[in-house]
């Protein structure tokens, strides 16, 4: 009897000891889930923010990308309208030259 007894308690230690070491083994895989988890997050949220911070560098450059266009373009249209007035003007004094000429030829 004592026999069977001492074997009933050695299974029940040995069962014990396996059962307390699955709960550890638990315990060890769910803290290393939960800091996967939280470098996932981490890693997630930088690069979010670096996608934020180029695509408001992008903007900026595009906006002073057209800002330089629309300056370009402004100094171009008004050499552009200079060059156009003096070539009427221009235009303007030799028809009236030719004008004369022509008048004096006539009489």
């Amino acid at each position: 009897m004592r026999s069977k007894l001492a074997a009933i308690l050695a299974a029940a230690v040995l069962s014990s000891g396996t059962l307390l070491f699955a709960q550890d083994v638990v315990h060890d895989v769910d803290k290393a889930a939960k800091d996967t988890a939280h470098a996932t997050d981490k890693a997630a949220k930088d690069t979010g923010h670096a996608t934020k911070v180029a695509a408001k560098d992008t903007a900026k450059g595009t906006e002073k990308a057209a800002d330089k266009t629309g300056d370009a373009t402004k100094t171009a249209a008004t050499k552009t309208g200079h060059a156009t007035k003096t070539a009427a003007k221009d235009t303007a004094k030799g028809t009236e030259k030719a004008a004369d000429k022509t008048a004096d030829a006539v009489k």
